[in-house]
């Protein structure tokens, strides 16, 4: 008997110090939370040698938006939240390796503008690599500006390997002088997923056409995991509020970046899709706004590369579930004259780039 209540208080003094744990760490979680503030204006890296240079009519452009992934995502790489194996990137050098290759791919198409998502300042799950130092490197004549998407607490999940605390947010690049910046707080989840989705956020960064008028980019990456209609709704309506504005100030707006929705699908469409991947809703854009990849004919739509592959698993061709997730937004005094999805087979990310050449009217 005596060995029997012995051996219980050991586990009950077991178990009541792993309750105090849990409630410590959980009051250490919501009390650390934080959300960045909104409309916080963004401090623009000024690198172009012409900084009185104007962007003009008529001139073909180009911009590409790529969401790197944290430099973790080679074609082998499944990531934990989407129901695969790893919290962290393989090691340090892989994630050099993987956004250095990003970069390079970038640099390859020569755009005049670069929107790069998910990008690491100091994290853990990428080893606290500066990831936005490497790509200013890879294009070191554009004006720069980060946007902060997060700055989390150490999350300490999963148990093997704790995803642990992140910064990171998503880099403009532009080969023309940025004027202004400013960073918008989307409206996210209020519940226990927020500490999984964490903040989310766009940026509003102002080029200067020969006109007078400005080409105004929006910059974004919407909600992904238990992102509720609501959540969705609420972000939809806010980012489309922000463009209408501009364009009724008489400015070209341009939206690209991750919009975690299949950009390919129609609202009615009834193929089998991940519980995830909702179509955009086409009609809460407002007039004059319209998807590039809406411009295409139905045979170039349908024969577009995926932009994006699930992490649930390694990538194999034919097998792993793909969508398109990435794209751009275009007022209609913009003209698209190009547009292509990359075709890499995710060899840096689980995403691919999207390019679009076009003409300010």
């Amino acid at each position: 008997m005596k060995t029997a209540k012995k051996f219980f208080k050991i586990i009950g003094i077991i178990i009541s110090i792993l309750v105090i744990v849990l409630l410590a760490y959980l009051i250490y979680l919501y009390a650390s939370y934080h959300r960045i503030e909104d409309n916080l204006p963004l401090e623009v890296e000024s690198r172009v040698e012409q900084a009185d240079a104007k962007l003009t009519t008529g001139k073909e452009y180009s911009a590409l938006t790529y969401n790197i992934g944290f430099g973790a995502y080679t074609p082998d790489f499944s990531f934990f939240m989407d129901g695969g194996k790893s919290s962290w990137a393989k090691s340090k050098d892989s994630v050099l390796e993987t956004v250095q290759g990003a970069g390079d791919l970038v640099t390859s198409y020569d755009p005049d503008f670069a929107l790069i998502e998910e990008v690491d300042l100091d994290s853990t799950r990428s080893y606290h690599v500066n990831e936005y130092s490497i790509l200013k490197d890879c294009m070191p004549d554009y004006d720069c500006v980060f946007a902060q998407n997060y700055d989390s607490a150490f999350l300490f999940y999963p148990f093997t390997q704790p995803h642990g605390s992140s910064k990171s947010g998503l880099a403009l690049f532009s080969r023309y002088p940025v004027t202004d910046s400013l960073r918008r707080s989307f409206p996210v989840s209020t519940s226990f997923s927020k500490f999984f989705d964490l903040d989310r956020c766009y940026s509003i960064s102002r080029v200067p056409v020969d006109n007078g008028k400005e080409l105004v980019i929006f910059e974004l990456h919407m909600s992904a995991y238990g992102n509720s209609d609501e959540i969705r709704e609420g972000q939809i309506r806010m980012l489309t509020a922000d463009m209408k504005k501009e364009y009724d100030a008489g400015n070209y707006v341009l939206c690209g970046g991750d919009f975690n929705h299949d950009l390919k699908a129609a609202e009615d469409d009834s193929a089998e899709r991940e519980s995830w991947a909702y179509p955009f809703p086409r009609a809460e854009l407002p007039d004059h706004f319209s998807f590039c990849i809406d411009q295409l004919s139905d045979e170039e739509r349908a024969s577009l590369w995926d932009s994006a592959r699930n992490a649930d698993m390694e990538y194999i061709p034919g097998e792993t579930y793909t969508v398109t997730l990435d794209g751009f937004i275009v007022s209609d005094n913009i003209e698209c004259t190009k547009y292509e999805n990359i075709n890499t087979g995710y060899s840096y990310s689980d995403h691919d780039p999207v390019y679009v050449q076009f003409k300010l009217q």
